[in-house]
C-alpha cells in the first residue's frame, strides 16, 4: 500500500501540468480534467484509509522512499513520504473538501474565459498541500509550504485585471514570506542541532537537547505558523485574500493554506512539549487571535470578509488548543476537520448568494433571500449553527472540547484562557447571527430592476449539501467513544486534563454565552431595519471595520519604520563609511602628490640629491668615528 502514497500528490500535480501547459486545446475539457484528478486523489486516499483501519494502531504508519533528493557529503535530503494517522486526517480533508470545491467551481466559473487555468491552479494548490502534510522531513515540508504560498498568490490574484486582486495577492505573498523565514531558520537550527531534519530523529532527540535551542526552534516554527494560518501578528493578508474567486476562499479557509500552521505545530509537538516558553507563546497567539478575528468579523458588511474574520478566529481556537500540549492536540485537529466542513459550506454558500445577486458582497444590500434561495439558505444555516456551537452539531463537539482543555490548563492561566475561549464563543454567535439575519431575513434591500436573486445550479448546490451533512454529523461521529482522540493518540499523544469546571458546567456556560451573543445580534439586526449605509458606530466599531488598525500599524511600524531605518543607514553610509573611504583616498592622494614633487625628471636634480645624500653619509660616518 505504501506505493500508493505518491499517487496522492501525483494525480493533482499531473492535472496542474496538463492544464497549465496543455494550451487552449484543453479549454473545453480542462475543468473536467482538473476535477477528475482531484477526485482520483481522494479515491486513493479512501483506499489507503480503509487499509489503515484494518491494522492495529501501532502498525498504521506507512513510509515511501522515492529517491535521495540532495546527497552531498554529510548532508542528505530524501524525497520520502510518511502516512500516519495525522497526515491521513489531513489528506482526507484536503482531497475530500478539495474535490467538492472543484465540482462547485465548474458552475461558479462557467463563464470565465480562463477557467482551464483556474482549475490548473486549484490542482497545484492541492498537490502542494498534500506534499506538505505527507513529507517525512522538514525540508520536503518546506517545498510544499512554498508551493502553497505560490498557488495562493496565483489564485488570490486570479482576476488580476482588478487592481485590488493584484494588490491582495502581493500582500498575501509578502506577508507569508516573513513567516517562511521563520521556517527556514528553524530547519537550519534543526540541522545544526540534530544533524538531520527528518521528523523521526528530530522529534526523538528533543529529550536530550537543551531547552534554549528547542525554544528558538519552537518560536521560529510559530512564526511560520502565524504567516500561513493568519495569526497575530501576520494576519493582515487574510481579509484582502477575499479578492480571489469564492472557491479559492473556501479552499484556503477550509482545506489548505490556513490549516498548515496547525499541522506544523501539532506535528512538531515533541519540540513544544520540551520548550515551555515556546508552547506558552503558541497559547498566547491563539488566544489573542481568536478574539481579534471575532471582533473584526462583527463589523464587516462584506459577507466574505466577515467569514474571513471568522476563519482567523476559529484557527485561533486550534492554535490555542495545540499550544496546550497533549491535552489539546487531538481537539485542535478535531476542530480543524469539523471547521473544514462548515467553513467550506459557508464560503460556498456565500458564493451562491453572490452568484444570485450579480456578485454583490455587501450584506446591507441583501435581505429576505431565504425565499429566493432555499437550498443555499438551509445549507448555509446548518453551517451557521455548526460554527456557533449549537448543541448536537459538529462545532458543538469540537469547540467545547477546546474550551474544556483551556480551563484544564489550571491556575490563573486556565481561567484566563477558558474565559477568552468562552468570550470568543459569544462573539462568534453574535457576528454569525448578524450575517444570517442580514443575508436571509428581513426586508429585501436590493434594486429589483437590477438584481434577480435565484438559486444556483446543481453543480454548486450538491457540494453545499454534502458539506452541510458533514457540518451536522461529523463532530458527533468523532465523539463516539472518543473515536477521534483514539485515532490520533499514537501520533500526537493524549493526556486527560483536569478542569476546575465539570463538563456539564462548561457545556452550560457555552450554551449560555451562545444564546447571549445570538440574542444580542437579533435585538440589533432582527428587530430593527438594517440601514443601507452603516452608521458611524463606536470607536471600537470603526477600528474593527479597519481590521483593528492592523494595516495602519504595519504601515507606521514596518513601512514608515523601514523607511526611516533605510534613510538612517544611507546617512551613516554616506557620512561614516563613504567618509572613511573618501578621507583615506584623499589623504593618500595628497601624500602622493607631495611625494611626486620630489620626482622632477631632471638629471641635474638627481645628481644634486645624490651628492647631498653622499655628503650626509660621509658626515655621519666621520661623526661616528669621532665619537
Amino acid at each position: 500500500m505504501e506505493n500508493l502514497i505518491a499517487l496522492l500528490v501525483a494525480a493533482p500535480l499531473v492535472g496542474a501540468a496538463l492544464l497549465l501547459c496543455g494550451g487552449k486545446r484543453l479549454d473545453r475539457a480542462g475543468h473536467w480534467i482538473g476535477t477528475l484528478l482531484a477526485v482520483a486523489s481522494f479515491a486513493v486516499a479512501a483506499v489507503l484509509f480503509a487499509d489503515m483501519l484494518g491494522k492495529s494502531a501501532g502498525d498504521r504508519a506507512l513510509h515511501q522512499h522515492l529517491f535521495s533528493w540532495i546527497p552531498v557529503g554529510g548532508f542528505r535530503a530524501d524525497l520520502a513520504f510518511q502516512l500516519d494517522q495525522l497526515s491521513m486526517t489531513f489528506v482526507l480533508l484536503i482531497t475530500g473538501v478539495g474535490s467538492l470545491i472543484h465540482i462547485y467551481s465548474i458552475g461558479y466559473m462557467e463563464h470565465d474565459e480562463r477557467r482551464r487555468r483556474f482549475f490548473g491552479y486549484l490542482n497545484l494548490f492541492l498537490a502542494a498541500m498534500l506534499l506538505l502534510v505527507l513529507a517525512d522531513n522538514y525540508l520536503l515540508l518546506y517545498v510544499g509550504w512554498e508551493g502553497v504560498g505560490l498557488a495562493s498568490y496565483l489564485l488570490i490574484g486570479f482576476w488580476q485585471h482588478k487592481p485590488s486582486a493584484a494588490t491582495a495577492a502581493k500582500k498575501a505573498f509578502l506577508v507569508n514570506r516573513v513567516g517562511d523565514v521563520g521556517l527556514s531558520i528553524a530547519i537550519m537550527l534543526m540541522f545544526t542541532t540534530f544533524g538531520t531534519f527528518a521528523f523521526g530523529p528530530v522529534l526523538a532527540a528533543t529529550g536530550d537537547t537543551g531547552e534554549g535551542k528547542l525554544t528558538a526552534i519552537g518560536l521560529m516554527l510559530l512564526l511560520a505558523a502565524c504567516g500561513k494560518s493568519a495569526q497575530v501578528p501576520l494576519q493582515s493578508w487574510l481579509g484582502d485574500a477575499m479578492e480571489g474567486p469564492t472557491p479559492v476562499s473556501a479552499l484556503i479557509h477550509a482545506a489548505t493554506m490556513v490549516t498548515a500552521g496547525v499541522y506544523l505545530i501539532t506535528r512538531s509537538g515533541a519540540i513544544f512539549n520540551a520548550a515551555p516558553d515556546a508552547q506558552m507563546a503558541v497559547v498566547v497567539v491563539g488566544a489573542v487571535t481568536l478574539l481579534f478575528g471575532a471582533i473584526v468579523g462583527c463589523a464587516k458588511d462584506d459577507i466574505k470578509k466577515a467569514l474571513a474574520g471568522s476563519t482567523m478566529s476559529q484557527i485561533g481556537y486550534m492554535i490555542l488548543a495545540a499550544g496546550l500540549g497533549p491535552i489539546g492536540y487531538a481537539f485542535a485537529i478535531m476542530h480543524l476537520v469539523t471547521h473544514g466542513f462548515f467553513k467550506a459550506g459557508l464560503f460556498l454558500g456565500a458564493g451562491s448568494v453572490m452568484h444570485g445577486m450579480n456578485d454583490e458582497v455587501d450584506m446591507r444590500r441583501y435581505g429576505g433571500l431565504r425565499r429566493y434561495m432555499p437550498v443555499t439558505f438551509i445549507t448555509f444555516g446548518l453551517g451557521y449553527l455548526a460554527i456557533i456551537g449549537f448543541p448536537g452539531l459538529s462545532g458543538f463537539f469540537s469547540k467545547d472540547k477546546i474550551i474544556e482543555a483551556a480551563f484544564a490548563k489550571g491556575g490563573t492561566e486556565g481561567w484566563i484562557l477558558g474565559g477568552a475561549a468562552l468570550l470568543g464563543a459569544a462573539i462568534t454567535a453574535f457576528y454569525m447571527t448578524r450575517v444570517m439575519l442580514m443575508t436571509f431575513f428581513g426586508e429585501k434591500r436590493w434594486d429589483p430592476q437590477e438584481v434577480h436573486p435565484h438559486e444556483s445550479p446543481k453543480t454548486m448546490t450538491i457540494p453545499m449539501i454534502v458539506l452541510a451533512v458533514g457540518s451536522v454529523f461529523a463532530g458527533g461521529l468523532f465523539s463516539i467513544n472518543d473515536a477521534f482522540v483514539s485515532w490520533l493518540e499514537p501520533v500526537t499523544s493524549f493526556e486527560h486534563g483536569h478542569s476546575p469546571l465539570s463538563a456539564t458546567a462548561t457545556t452550560t456556560a457555552t450554551i449560555v454565552v451562545l444564546l447571549v451573543g445570538a440574542g444580542l445580534a437579533w435585538l440589533m439586526y432582527g428587530r430593527k431595519p438594517v440601514p443601507a449605509v452603516a452608521p458611524r458606530g463606536s470607536l471600537l466599531t470603526r477600528a474593527a471595520r479597519r481590521d483593528l488598525l492592523q494595516d495602519d500599524f504595519n504601515h507606521v511600524v514596518l513601512v514608515r519604520g523601514g523607511e526611516h531605518l533605510t534613510r538612517t543607514l544611507v546617512y551613516l553610509d554616506h557620512s561614516l563609511v563613504d567618509g572613511a573611504v573618501n578621507g583615506t583616498a584623499a589623504t593618500m592622494g595628497g601624500l602622493s602628490g607631495r611625494l611626486r614633487q620630489l620626482q622632477s625628471g631632471f638629471v641635474r636634480s638627481y645628481a644634486v640629491q645624490m651628492l647631498g645624500g653622499a655628503a650626509v653619509l660621509v658626515a655621519a660616518t666621520l661623526l661616528m668615528r669621532g665619537v
